[in-house]
């Protein structure tokens, strides 16, 4: 990689197959070197996987293949901004339909543990609307939500029923 900032995500073995998603999944992401390890070490063997370098959505990485000592967390997430409802379902779908869990808030969890924020950016518009109100409606219903609900946000933020 040829960023000089790159995000280290630690596998408990997959990380090769974990950039491959994200790289059918994401737009602007992508699977690069793959490094194996030239000797054993504790959590493998001369020649395993030991670290990828991945794109995703724009963004550089590189997984290593550290065991299963450290564990993800929500502390760290992904926020991927979408444009509509049809993207916000492809992409929740992908994570939480490949293995992973649903969570709250447009929050879910890949396979590999790894928390994703997939938010709408009418999401965003309407928290930040100076009209406080309108903002808080908007607030109120994504603290119902699991996947956001596009329509939803919009009526919520309008101050109208949901169609």
């Amino acid at each position: 990689m040829t960023s000089k900032n790159t995000i280290c995500l630690w596998y408990d073995g997959d990380a090769l197959g974990a950039a491959r998603f994200y790289a059918e999944t994401f737009p602007d992401s992508s699977v690069g070197a793959v490094m194996r390890a030239p000797g054993d070490y504790p959590d493998g063997r001369e020649g395993d996987v030991l670290t990828v370098d991945f794109t995703v959505a724009g963004i550089p990485c590189v997984g290593l293949n550290g065991g299963p000592t450290f564990k993800h967390n929500e502390a760290f997430s992904f926020q991927i901004a979408t444009d509509d409802q049809a993207e916000t379902d492809r992409l929740w779908n992908a994570v939480v339909g490949n293995g992973g869990q649903e969570s709250e808030c447009g929050w879910c969890k890949d396979r590999w543990g790894i928390s994703w924020q997939i938010t709408p950016r009418v999401l965003t518009r309407a928290m930040v609307d100076p009209d406080r109100a309108a903002a808080k409606r908007a607030f109120e219903a994504m603290m119902t939500m699991r996947k956001i609900d596009v329509a939803a946000i919009e009526a919520a933020w309008r101050g109208t029923p949901p169609a």
